[in-house]
This record gives structure tokens, C-alpha cells and sequence, in this order.
């Protein structure tokens, strides 16, 4: 089976889209935990976001490696 060779030329693409996701679920969110009355849903939404919120860390950082392997090519 042959492999695909490795194109990294689009990761930024894809990780800033990924990233312009979690941001408008984070906002989704926020506006589901000012919506709702249940505790127990607000309390989930709330940690969901705050797995967002680290994710969107770890992505961003990603990008940046990518934008720096891009420069040096």
C-alpha cells in the first residue's frame, strides 16, 4: 500500500478552521447557560467550555509551529 506523502500546506487552514468552530460553540454555549435554569446543564456547559477553552490553547500553538515550519521552508 503506498502512502500519502506528507502536505502540510494547509494544516494552518484547517487548524484556524477548527479553532473558528470551538470559538462559536463556546458562544453557543454561553448563550445556553444564560438561557437555562438547570443547574446540572449549566454545570456541564460550563466544563465543556472550559475543555474548549484549553483546546483552543493547545490549537493555537499548533498554528504557530505550522507558521514557523512554513517560514523555514
Amino acid at each position: 500500500m503506498k502512502r500519502n506523502p506528507d502536505n502540510r500546506d494547509d494544516n494552518v487552514e484547517h487548524l484556524q478552521n477548527t479553532i473558528d468552530g470551538t470559538v462559536r460553540n463556546i458562544r453557543k454555549a454561553n448563550e445556553a447557560i444564560r438561557a437555562t435554569s438547570n443547574e446540572k446543564t449549566r454545570e456541564e456547559l460550563i466544563a465543556k467550555n472550559e475543555r474548549r477553552s484549553e483546546a483552543l490553547d493547545g490549537l493555537r500553538h499548533e498554528i504557530k509551529d505550522e507558521a514557523d515550519y512554513q517560514e523555514r521552508k
